[in-house]
């Protein structure tokens, strides 16, 4: 079974090549540009959503912190990848997330988001056979 993976990213550019990344690693990719169009694909596919990789900062100076939350109740995980790191300090300390800084390889961040699923599965079953 292939992950989908929910993307999170302002930068079209940014969006469109981890896009290409997540397809080429085999996964299906939910692309949106701002939180409302993230919080949708949450509220219509939380069941088939892997993982995700979300963008700190976003417009209109908007952060991923309400999609964060979201995904941390119905217990997705997810990978930060930012390029803001000083203004959104805070926000990054307050979700317990791997970080990949920008500018990132697209691979890398759809690998890191990868490694993000295989731990959470690692952990899932190891507490299930305690």
């Amino acid at each position: 079974m292939s992950n989908t993976i929910l993307i999170l990213e302002d930068e079209p550019l940014i969006l469109m090549d981890l896009e290409f990344a997540a397809q080429d690693h085999g996964c299906e990719p939910l692309t949106a540009l701002c939180k409302e169009d993230a919080l949708a694909f949450v509220a219509k596919r939380e069941a088939d959503i892997s993982v995700a990789v979300l963008d700190v900062s976003l417009g209109g100076g908007h952060t991923c912190l309400p999609v964060a939350r979201e995904l941390d109740r119905l217990g997705v995980p997810y990978i930060l990848h930012s390029g803001d790191l000083d203004r959104h300090d805070e926000t990054i300390r307050e979700l317990d997330a791997a970080l990949i800084a920008k500018p990132a390889c697209a691979k890398r961040v759809i690998e890191a988001a990868l490694s993000a699923v295989s731990s959470q599965s690692d952990g899932a079953e190891k507490h299930a056979a305690e």
